[in-house]
């Protein structure tokens, strides 16, 4: 228990799922209550594709979120695996945060509401990216959400900035349940090494690459490995793209763009893991991978 003035508060635990469309903010606002960066971002759709869980610990409280795939039209079968890993992290919760993004158009928003109907937990919805719209826009966007779902709160906030993110975060303590704390204190994701650095270099494959790469790649690690004599950890990576001209443009003239990726995500793998890198990266064409099962659980999908 925690202990405020004389009183003791007794400790709450919970698992929160955040689900919404595509690049609606969810991993950012993840990665700030955590306090560092668990799930990657970028401005482009598709960055989240697997369930990963953020752990924030507070002297009363501890939260494990739960950072979804944007919950899209489920055309490919990639995406379809996306929309059912969103919508299965419901059945784990304790409470649901719906996220919208304030400054878009929000009518692909009802898909997501027909989903969420049949759910009995608490749900929140979460309007972000309230610094890129007028605040006199705000109320007006409460009063057509407030309409369309019975949220039992509806919070504006930032996540990049984070504006009323620590009113967000007391009031889901308010509703999830008493418990004890389900992570050591110094955990704070529940994902491996192995898939941290696939993650990583996945996000600079994205950052870098023309728009149409993005969607056509994926990243798995075929080998990592500290050497004990020099203590530098070996990684073997592929990524998989459906073209050989996608293959050519990730490699780039004289495998400059290649380089500047490995680069780049090798200095971030070095800071979140402490060790220096020694990384080898190969790219591979299998055509049409997105669509097919097997190939998709060969990937990791």
């Amino acid at each position: 228990m925690a202990i405020q003035g004389d009183e003791k508060v007794p400790f709450k635990s919970g698992f929160v799922s955040i689900i919404g469309q595509p690049n609606t903010g969810k991993s950012t606002l993840i990665n700030r209550f955590v306090g560092k960066k668990v799930s990657i971002v970028t401005p482009k759709a598709q960055t989240t594709r697997n369930r990963i869980l953020g752990i924030f610990h507070g002297d009363s409280a501890q939260i494990a979120f739960f950072d979804t795939p944007g919950i899209c039209n489920p055309g490919r079968g990639l995406d379809r695996h996306m929309v059912n890993t969103a919508l299965m992290t419901i059945a784990d919760s304790d409470l649901v945060l719906v996220m919208v993004d304030s400054s878009i158009d929000s009518s692909g928003d009802e898909a997501i509401i027909k989903h969420i109907k049949p759910v009995s937990l608490p749900v929140f919805l979460v309007i972000n990216k309230i610094d890129l719209i007028p605040k006199s826009k705000i109320l007006a966007l409460i009063a057509l959400y407030k309409d369309r779902f019975p949220y039992k709160e509806i919070i504006p906030i930032s996540a990049l900035t984070g504006e009323n993110c620590s009113d967000l975060l007391e009031t889901m303590i308010r509703y999830i349940p008493i418990g004890p704390a389900y992570f050591s204190g110094d955990t704070a994701t529940d994902q491996t090494e192995r898939f941290a650095a696939a993650e990583i270099l996945r996000e600079k494959l994205m950052l870098f690459t023309r728009q149409e790469i993005p969607y056509v790649c994926a990243v798995f690690i075929d080998d990592m490995s500290l050497d004990t004599k020099s203590d530098i950890i070996r990684i073997m990576a592929t990524i998989v793209v459906e073209k050989k001209s996608q293959k050519g443009i990730i490699i780039g003239n004289r495998g400059q763009m290649l380089k500047k990726i490995a680069q780049s995500a090798r200095m971030d793998i070095e800071a979140l893991l402490g060790k220096h890198i020694y990384m080898e990266i190969w790219v591979k064409v299998i055509e049409n991978w997105r669509n097919n099962e097997h190939d998709l659980k060969q990937i990791g999908y």
